[in-house]
């Protein structure tokens, strides 16, 4: 998606458009007036350029669900998914904090320790001294918070490398957290605690998965016709009504279906519905907010974000703490899971099967790109492979292997994505913004105008700053900013 920064031949007043701009439309917005057949064509144009997507995550998920069934039944059975999404939200968790890093182009190797450290801290206030559970846990993700905002301030203002930062955070949270501990190095939860029931507690209603399903699926659609209904009341392309019904109906089908499996074992799983509400949370969060746009911007160019008037050292600040919360709140389902903190929690293969999850579903390791579904998929990849590994007997050392496969090939797609783009002149890596490129309106002889992703734009005309970079170049004083491609969302 692109927005058009054009040279004009003349300007008109400060709310019109000058003469001669050249309109970007959104190809997205061209298709839906053919039929299957522009859809067809519009997949290949994708496929051609890179823009994959989440296709080879979910690609990836039904070839793993088909292997491991034909292999042992069980896989899919009631008993299995339920098991496999419980077990999967720890980490989930853990790796949706991750997302927000990785955006920004950096990483975050401590979020294991962390977790551990949060998890000794809860146990050790509520157990041991006898604090209540909720002051306790509250504590507990402070904890998360406070290392997340040190990791931050030591990158963004005084400038260690993050790499660097989290590295010394790993060793030291983990230090920490075996001195919290003492020498008994182990410390069990209450059974009926409030930290025992978040991977233990279900809903066993019937109504509760279906409801869930039914609210996410009316919730879909309402937003969907919102957003179609403020489309065009400001005069731009929207989606049709049959393509909204049609994805709606595409999410009712799975949501439906995993809502019967769940019913089939013990009902719908607490641990589950607080991981989707979370998901569901910091994607509106990344996505709808003028704060997500800005992480966006960040991962994109760090200058062009500064030049925009963004606060670059606010921003990295709050996604390393919000990274260090989300770890301490995994800490917390990762301990309820075995019912104990000790001196094994936030180690093993955890940050490396949180920081696998966020890349294996989709969020690039070169910044500027993902989302916090894609914590959801990647976690269900490498959950889904443990869990069919143990079905067949199959040891460790081999999972370890084949994550690290699959690991691998997601970068490779990723890069390979990337290239493709730059080839096809998505996004050009020579200039101060990456995804800004010159082009020309109908073929070599059309005028030449600017593109570059709207919210970059948006953050520079809000700021009432144009970076250079965006500026028209050197015959005309004054160009126009059409923007009808951001109508494509």
């Amino acid at each position: 998606m692109t927005t058009n920064l054009s040279k004009a031949d003349g300007a008109e007043g400060a709310g019109g458009a000058a003469e001669g701009a050249v309109i970007a439309v959104d190809p997205r917005l061209l298709v839906r007036q053919q039929g299957f057949k522009g859809y067809l064509d519009e997949f290949r144009r994708k496929m051609r350029s890179g823009e994959l997507g989440s296709l080879p995550v979910i690609v990836g998920l039904i070839i793993i669900g088909l292997v491991f069934q034909l292999q042992d039944s069980a896989f899919l059975g009631a008993e299995n998914l339920s098991n496999l999404f419980v077990t999967a939200a720890g980490t989930g968790l853990i790796a949706v904090g991750i997302v927000f890093v990785l955006i920004l182009g950096e990483i975050d190797l401590s979020v294991g320790s962390v977790s551990g450290l949060a998890a000794a801290v809860f146990a050790v206030l509520n157990i041991n001294n006898g604090m209540p559970e909720w002051a306790a846990l509250i504590l507990a993700l402070l904890t998360g918070t406070v290392a997340g905002v040190l990791h931050g301030f030591f990158f963004a203002r005084i400038g260690v490398p993050a790499f660097v930062v989290t590295l010394a955070g790993l060793l030291g949270w983990n230090g920490l957290m075996l001195q919290i501990l003492g020498s008994n190095g182990t410390i069990n939860l209450d059974d009926s605690g409030l930290v025992a029931q978040l991977t233990n507690y279900y809903f066993t209603d019937v109504a509760a998965a279906y409801g869930l399903a039914t609210v996410a699926v009316l919730a879909f659609l309402g937003l969907s016709l919102l957003d179609s209904r403020r489309r065009e009341a400001a005069g731009v392309p929207s989606r049709p009504l049959s393509e909204t019904v049609l994805r709606t109906v595409v999410l009712a089908v799975p949501a439906y279906l995993v809502a019967w499996l769940l019913n089939q074992y013990k009902g719908l799983p607490l641990a589950v519905v607080i991981f989707l509400g979370v998901v569901v949370a910091l994607d509106f969060v990344l996505r709808r907010t003028t704060y997500g746009r800005q992480v966006f911007a960040l991962g994109g160019s760090v200058e062009a974000a500064r030049r925009a008037g963004i606060n670059v050292a606010f921003v990295r600040i709050s996604v390393f703490s919000l990274a260090g919360t989300m770890a301490a709140v995994g800490g917390m389902f990762l301990a309820s899971q075995i019912n104990a903190a000790n001196q094994s929690s936030g180690a093993g293969s955890l940050l490396m099967n949180a920081i696998a999850a966020a890349v294996i579903g989709g969020t690039s390791l070169f910044g500027g790109r993902g989302k916090t579904w894609s914590a959801l998929l990647g976690v269900l990849v490498i959950q889904s492979i443990a869990s069919g590994m143990a079905l067949l007997g199959i040891a460790s050392a081999v999972q370890y292997m084949i994550t690290g496969a699959v690991l691998l090939a997601a970068v490779v797609i990723d890069s390979v994505s990337r290239r493709t783009q730059v080839a096809c002149g998505e996004c050009p890596p020579a200039h101060p913004l990456p995804s800004v490129r010159r082009v020309r309106a109908g073929g070599g002889g059309g005028k030449e105008a600017w593109c570059a992703p709207p919210h970059e734009v948006t953050l520079a005309l809000r700021r009432r700053r144009t970076p250079g970079h965006l500026r028209v170049a050197r015959k005309a004083r004054q160009g126009s900013v059409r923007t009808p491609a951001t109508a494509a969302g």
